[in-house]
């Protein structure tokens, strides 16, 4: 398989999985124009489109490329049907595209019906989880998104994490102004930003490396939690989620 972004808007990432054999599908299309002209360039025709929520950036670009390729399977949890879902997925269902399985794992938090799509090695999360950070709460709780990180956190060390946002390097700000003396997260940051001086992507990403440098799977971890204001051991991890986020929201 070969995995492809491609960029989109500000800072956007629709992404390609190819076969390797001419078929490939499409994760949240937000735009078309993009898409179909890599399709054409790289000579590749769409098995199958998944949505992972249904904010315009992820969606709007489902119709123009139905219209190219009709009859292509759209998969999307319940909220996306009146964006072009056509294969409505529930949390734990599991479809075959061209032999490769996918199962569906609902994350709320972002939005109440989001979900992400795993096919080992792959996660394509939407706007769950990002490089160093988590998405906004728009619709969903901390305790939801906290659930869903701990449900994304299962999945093996060489998850590769196919966010769909550009957001590693103010994630990686954000998480020094919280522990400045962590040396993993001051030399990651350090690479990251000779990645995007380059004009290089940040992501995918390894759920190994996030389990180093993302401040919100780190929920369980003391010196964080002091340096929260969490004196005492807090009643709840999601409580420490909660106040992270918050941090996050002003930072």
């Amino acid at each position: 398989m070969n995995l492809i972004s491609i960029p989109a808007f500000q800072d956007n990432y629709i992404w390609l999985l190819d076969d390797r054999q001419g078929r490939c599908i499409i994760v949240d299309p937000g735009e078309a124009q993009p898409v179909l002209e890599a399709l054409q360039r790289l000579q590749l025709v769409p098995a199958a489109i998944l949505l992972t929520h249904h904010h315009h950036d992820h969606v709007d670009g489902v119709a123009q490329i139905v219209a190219q390729y009709p009859g292509l399977a759209v998969y999307g949890p319940q909220e996306t049907a009146d964006k072009g879902a056509n294969h409505i997925v529930r949390d734990g269902d599991t479809f075959n595209i061209d032999g490769r399985q996918y199962r569906t794992l609902a994350v709320p938090g972002h939005t109440l019906g989001h979900v992400a799509f795993y096919s080992a090695p792959y996660l394509f999360c939407g706007d769950t989880m990002f490089s160093a950070g988590c998405g906004r709460l728009f619709e969903g709780t901390a305790k939801q998104m906290y659930d869903s990180f701990q449900q994304l956190a299962q999945l093996p060390d060489n998850t590769l994490i196919c966010c769909a946002h550009e957001y590693t390097l103010s994630n990686l700000k954000f998480a020094r102004a919280i522990l400045p003396e962590d040396r993993e997260i001051e030399t990651y940051q350090q690479h990251v930003e000779a990645l995007r001086a380059k004009g290089q992507a940040s992501v995918p990403t390894t759920l190994q490396l996030e389990r180093k440098i993302n401040l919100f799977l780190r929920c369980h971890n003391a010196d964080l939690q002091k340096k929260l204001g969490f004196n005492s051991p807090p009643e709840s991890l999601h409580s420490v989620f909660s106040e992270l986020r918050l941090r996050k929201d002003n930072f």
